[in-house]
């Protein structure tokens, strides 16, 4: 007698991932979720183990998690899939005050951001048969 079930507002070939709360600005998350936009999963998940961006590791999590998704509760093929989104939004900001010269305060602005990651299972065209 609980709720009813949303309806699932992705395709049966797509599984997300959300991230919420990452302690970093916008702007510098979404650098690293532009360099895995549209690669093979195996590919991405390479390139954020090696990148010197320390938001990397986490982006990477999502990404594993995403992958996960898609292997367990949509049965998608993990060597097909590619990273269709990978998309950031603003979260809150924390506020914080440091005294400076003559009683005055500078600001101080700790971003955080959220991430969505979203995997597709890729449809390799019929491999034609060359003569």
């Amino acid at each position: 007698m609980g709720k009813k079930t949303a309806p699932r507002d992705l395709p049966d070939t797509e599984a997300k991932a959300f991230a919420a709360s990452i302690r970093t600005s916008p702007r510098k998350l979404n650098l690293v979720a532009q360099s895995i936009r549209g690669l093979k999963a195996e590919v991405a998940l390479a390139q954020l183990t090696f990148s010197p961006r320390r938001v990397a590791e986490v982006v990477k999590k999502v990404l594993q998690s995403a992958i996960a998704n898609a292997e367990n509760n949509h049965q998608l093929d993990v060597d097909r899939l590619i990273v269709a989104e990978a998309y950031v939004g603003k979260a809150m900001v924390m506020k914080r005050f440091s005294p400076r010269a003559r009683g005055r305060v500078g600001r101080i602005v700790k971003p955080f951001s959220n991430l969505t990651v979203i995997v597709r299972e890729h449809q390799e065209p019929a491999a034609q048969e060359q003569a």
